[in-house]
C-alpha cells in the first residue's frame, strides 16, 4: 500500500494509541490534531506523530485519511466541520465513538462529494487516560467495529482497513442499529447498573456506618466502572438514549420477575435463574465468541508478606508460562490473600496450576 497522509484528530488515549500503532507498523505520515498544545508537544517529542497541528481544517486538508477520536458530540461537530472543506481529491473520514447512530446520522448529512465516510469503534481501552496512556497494542486482538456508509465502497473500507491493520484488531463490519444495541447491552448499560449499585450502598451507610470496610471482593469488581469519568459517559448516554430507556424498561421488568422468586421462596427456580446466568456468562470467555476475550484464571493463594507475588511470576516465567492479567484480590494484613492469574490458553492454564501446586502453593481453577 502507498504511503499515506494520516491526520489522527484528538490524541488521548485512543487516538494517540492508534498513531502509535500505524507509526510503529508502517511507513504512513501522522499528522496529529489536538486542542492542547501540551498534548501535541509530547506526541512530537515521543515519535508518536510526525506533525503537529491546532487547526483542523488546514490539516484535514492534507490528509488521505481522517480518524476523529474525541468525545461523540465533539466527533459530530468535526464531521459537520469537515463539510464545507474544499478538498481536492476523495478522502476518507472515521471516527471511534463508542455510539455510531448519531455519528453516522451526522455524517449521512454531508454533502462534500469527496468524503466517503466508515464509522470506527475499537472496542478496547484503559482504566488510564491521555496520551502519556497510549500503547500501541492497547488494540491487539481486540474487536474493531467497521460500520461504512452506503457512499464508501469497498475498496475505501478496505483501504481503512489496511492503514489501521496496524493495530492487529479483529474487524467486524456492522451497522449502526446493531452496533449500538449490542455495546448498549455489554458496555453502556452495565455501567448505569454499577452506578445505581453504588448510589444503593451510599444509602445503606446512613444505616450501617461500616458498611464501606466491608465493600471488597465482588462488590468492588462489579461496581469498578462507575469510577469512569462521568462527563463522558453522560455524552453516551445521551446519544444512546433510545435504547439505554429500553434495556432499563428490559431490567425494570427482570428485577420484578427475580423479587418476586425471592418472595415466594422458589428455590429450584433460583438455582435455575443463577445457574442459568452463570453458564451463559462462562459461556463468553470460549474460542473468539464476543468482544469478552477468552482467559482462562487459576486462583492462587499467598501469604502476606515481601516478596509473595514475585516468586509466582518468577515460578511462571521459568516454567516459560506467559501471564495476561494479574489480580490481586484481597490481602489483609497478616492473613493469606489471593491472586488472579489470568492465561491465554487453557493448556497454559492448567500447566500453571500444576507447577505452582509443586512448589507449595494452594491453587484453584473455577469450574
Amino acid at each position: 500500500m502507498e504511503k499515506q497522509q494520516v491526520l489522527i484528530a484528538g490524541l488521548g488515549l485512543i487516538g494517540g494509541s492508534i498513531a502509535k500503532a500505524i507509526k510503529k507498523e508502517s511507513e504512513h505520515y501522522i499528522i496529529g490534531f489536538d486542542i492542547s498544545e501540551n498534548t501535541l508537544h509530547f506526541a512530537l517529542n515521543h515519535g508518536i506523530i510526525d506533525e503537529a497541528s491546532t487547526n483542523f481544517d488546514e490539516a484535514a486538508l492534507k490528509a488521505d485519511i481522517i480518524i476523529i477520536s474525541a468525545p461523540i458530540s465533539e466527533t459530530i461537530q468535526l464531521i459537520s466541520q469537515l463539510n464545507s472543506l474544499p478538498f481536492t481529491k476523495e478522502v476518507i473520514v472515521s471516527d471511534t465513538a463508542s455510539v455510531k447512530g448519531s455519528v453516522l446520522i451526522a455524517a449521512n448529512d454531508l454533502t462534500n462529494k469527496s468524503i466517503r465516510f466508515i464509522g470506527g469503534h475499537p472496542m478496547a481501552g484503559s482504566h488510564k487516560k491521555g496520551i502519556e496512556a497510549a500503547k500501541a497494542h492497547l488494540f491487539e486482538n481486540a474487536i474493531y467495529v467497521l460500520s461504512p456508509l452506503d457512499n464508501a465502497i469497498e475498496k475505501n473500507v478496505d483501504k481503512l482497513r489496511a492503514v489501521l491493520s496496524a493495530t492487529k484488531s479483529n474487524f467486524v463490519v456492522l451497522q449502526s442499529d446493531e452496533h449500538d444495541e449490542m455495546t448498549g447491552v455489554i458496555s453502556h448499560f452495565p455501567h448505569l447498573i454499577a452506578s445505581s449499585l453504588v448510589h444503593q450502598a451510599r444509602k445503606w451507610e446512613k444505616k450501617h456506618a461500616f458498611l464501606p470496610k466491608l465493600a471488597a471482593g465482588g462488590f468492588r469488581d462489579i461496581t469498578r466502572i462507575a469510577s469512569s469519568n462521568p462527563v463522558m459517559w453522560q455524552d453516551i448516554f445521551y446519544h444512546n438514549q433510545s435504547k439505554m430507556s429500553a434495556m432499563l424498561a428490559d431490567w425494570i421488568i427482570e428485577m420484578e420477575h427475580l423479587k418476586k422468586l425471592l418472595e415466594d421462596n422458589e428455590r429450584e427456580e433460583v438455582i435455575t435463574y443463577l445457574n442459568s446466568a452463570k453458564n451463559y456468562r462462562d459461556g463468553l470467555n470460549e474460542g473468539d465468541r464476543g468482544a469478552i476475550p477468552a482467559f482462562y484464571d487459576v486462583y492462587v493463594d499467598i501469604p502476606d508478606q515481601p516478596g509473595a507475588i514475585a516468586e509466582v511470576a518468577l515460578i511462571l516465567a521459568n516454567a516459560s508460562l506467559s501471564i495476561k492479567n494479574i489480580e490481586i484480590l484481597e490481602v489483609r494484613e497478616g492473613i493469606t490473600g489471593a491472586l488472579r492469574l489470568s492465561f491465554y490458553t487453557k493448556e497454559a492454564q492448567v500447566a500453571g496450576q500444576k507447577v505452582l501446586k509443586q512448589r507449595g502453593f494452594e491453587t484453584m481453577i473455577q469450574s
